[in-house]
């Protein structure tokens, strides 16, 4: 049983506040302001069988970069969007994500709130704008998607949108946000799903279509549309994502530096091409494609989770996210990671204990957060309740990719035993 934080009578932010509907002044000035972010970067909206489609309507979109609801403005315009929003992005500017209509959430939990306000935002006659994916993509491809998105079509049976971005995650990577390049962008939204076509499927035709039409691969469309990544620093950070070496399999010994990613553990070297293509500078060259080295690791994983060979087990520093304010310092605790018990907390604020767990089937992906401003930019994962987010710093070096990894395939591996 869980002992949540005794914060003394502090209130925590209720994430089952209705939300505002956007009003036209607010959906004008968010236009304006998108416009005005996008000058001089070459971008291109694109809008497939969306003829005659009024809201209400649920825009899934995949998520790459702050950027994407920048364009995904572009297309939805002039009709006002309520955006799903984690309640990181709350932090300080609460209040204004609240007059624009945001409806606040935590991630990976079992958010009833969540869907009664995505309710009710459809019944008046809004846009939904949600990123199912819940982070921004580590690799540049689709990452895990739940099969309750299926389910929520489903209940709502109002026409679905994809809306998938192309070179945003190029433009600037989640393990190097703040050195950006030159990519164009590349947008479309296309109508996937009718109510008459969401009536007729079951959930699990409905997840496939999802799938298969929010899919993508940024290295790829690099690849096709001959795009060159000149910038000396391209693979400033790939260390982070890429963390295991494919010649020696050693973990957390990979770094980056210029347009090179090294294994300290074999000195082994590798060039990240200018046309994004990874190239070995000694030997053979084990992955070209990133994502295929991506995908590498989560089998690895995987493999060790089957073989009963997973754990994990660190002294993380914590900081807790009840309200909006401010993030809360809790100090140090022991945080655990294994396939039978999922995620467990334990530590003391102000000299009382607090117990958090999180089941494997209670929390389907993981949070993670590379360079994190709000926290003195470390690397860091959340794991959150339905009423607190507790933001933890491992003392390991690149390790959150690799839990990201195992809490979903724990988690797939539970559902299938299920």
């Amino acid at each position: 049983m869980n002992i949540d934080v005794n914060y003394r009578n502090k209130r925590r932010y209720s994430t089952a506040r209705y939300p505002l509907h956007q009003g036209k002044f607010w959906t004008w000035l968010i236009w304006v302001l998108s416009k005005c972010a996008l000058l001089g970067k070459k971008y291109k909206v694109e809008k497939i069988n969306m003829e005659g489609l009024q809201p209400p309507y649920m825009m899934l979109s995949n998520h790459m970069h702050f950027i994407d609801f920048e364009l995904a403005a572009m297309g939805t315009w002039p009709h006002p969007v309520s955006n799903v929003v984690n309640i990181d992005g709350y932090v300080i500017k609460g209040f204004l994500l609240e007059w624009i209509g945001a409806i606040c959430t935590r991630k990976f939990t079992n958010d009833l709130p969540l869907i009664k306000s995505i309710h009710q935002v459809l019944q008046r006659g809004d846009v939904l704008g949600m990123y199912p994916e819940a982070r921004y993509s580590p690799c540049g491809t689709l990452a895990f998607l739940p099969d309750s998105l299926g389910k929520l079509v489903k209940l709502n049976k109002v026409p679905v949108v994809a809306v998938v971005h192309r070179g945003n995650h190029l433009y600037a990577p989640f393990w190097n946000f703040r050195n950006k390049r030159k990519v164009p962008f590349h947008t479309t939204l296309k109508q996937i799903l009718t109510p008459e076509q969401i009536k007729a499927m079951s959930v699990d035709e409905i997840n496939e279509t999802l799938r298969r039409e929010l899919a993508y691969d940024d290295y790829r469309y690099q690849k096709d549309n001959n795009i060159l990544i000149t910038e000396k620093y391209r693979a400033e950070g790939l260390h982070k994502v890429l963390y295991q070496c494919p010649h020696c399999k050693t973990e957390s010994q990979m770094g980056s530096a210029g347009s090179e990613l090294f294994c300290a553990a074999c000195g082994k070297r590798w060039n990240w091409r200018e046309d994004g293509y990874l190239e070995a500078l000694d030997g053979e060259t084990e992955f070209d494609h990133i994502p295929d080295w991506f995908a590498w690791e989560r089998q690895q994983v995987k493999e060790q989770i089957e073989r009963g060979e997973y754990s994990f087990s660190d002294e993380v520093e914590v900081y807790s996210l009840p309200r909006t304010f401010r993030y809360i310092p809790l100090g140090k605790a022991k945080l655990t990671h294994d396939a039978e018990n999922g995620f467990i907390l334990e530590g003391t604020y102000r000299g009382e204990k607090y117990y958090i767990q999180r089941m494997p089937l209670q929390i389907n992906s993981l949070h993670v957060e590379y360079d994190f401003g709000f926290l003195d930019k470390a690397d860091c994962f959340d794991i959150s309740t339905e009423n607190d987010s507790f933001y933890c710093v491992p003392t390991y070096k690149d390790c959150i990719t690799k839990l990201a990894f195992a809490t979903e395939e724990i988690y797939l591996r539970h559902l299938a035993k299920k």
